[in-house]
């Protein structure tokens, strides 16, 4: 069952996919965690693999930048190839002062500037949130790994340059880092039934001027590929 994004035939896809924005960051995952994994997409370069994680099946993919890009795989993922779990692994900005570099965030809501929501016709605003059964697991994961780690509310932006300086505002609302495909991924998931979770590695302080390099968010945050595989591994 090709789509004009995902080449993958039914059965090629697990039913818990960890997903980076990162297509590269999905091969490494494949090739360094992953038994016996299989490429199943290369579709515009999107890289998807199914291998074994310690004897379960677990597939991953990237999703691309942006919410537009996470919304199309996602929403592929849950309602053509029946897709259960979806974990999004990513880098976020931190906005609350007490969240640091290669902190993790586990992201239980997702505010957003974005309009996704509007398709649903909905009298009033949604609030984007992740599954419960994921969070817990994930709580787990990371107090085992031994990770700083963060549970609270982000911010899923539609732009990554913005000309309004809003970080401080968003600050004061407790918010602790941003991103940009959260939100979109947490909304299809409610209006498909199914389930999903964000784990972020802060990548970059905007409001401190601090950051990693770009090889370093590819290559290097295995704690937070760690703990995703972990909570896939006992949902």
């Amino acid at each position: 069952m090709p789509t004009p994004h995902n080449n993958a035939e039914k059965g090629d896809i697990a039913e818990t996919v960890i997903m980076p924005g990162d297509p590269l960051r999905a091969k490494f995952i494949a090739e360094n965690y992953l038994d016996n994994p299989v490429c199943y997409n290369q579709v515009r370069g999107m890289y998807g693999y199914t291998g074994t994680y310690k004897g379960k099946r677990i597939s991953v993919q990237g999703s691309g930048m942006g919410m537009p890009s996470m919304a199309i795989y996602s929403w592929e993922l849950f309602n053509i190839y029946g897709v259960r779990n979806i974990i999004r692994t990513g880098t976020a900005g931190a906005i609350a002062d007490n969240v640091n570099l290669r902190d993790i965030i586990i992201a239980m809501s997702a505010s957003t500037n974005s309009a996704y929501a509007s398709q649903y016709n909905l009298n009033g605003t949604y609030a984007p949130t992740a599954s419960w059964c994921l969070v817990s697991e994930a709580v787990k994961a990371t107090e085992k790994n031994g990770c700083k780690y963060h549970v609270g509310n982000i911010l899923s932006s539609d732009t990554f340059y913005d000309d309004s300086e809003s970080l401080s505002s968003w600050q004061k609302m407790g918010v602790l880092g941003i991103e940009m495909e959260t939100a979109s991924l947490y909304m299809n998931a409610s209006r498909s039934g199914k389930n999903a979770l964000t784990i972020l590695t802060v990548s970059d302080c905007p409001l401190k001027n601090l950051s990693t390099s770009a090889e370093e968010r590819q290559n290097s945050f295995r704690d937070m590929m760690e703990i995703s595989l972990e909570t896939a591994l006992n949902i």
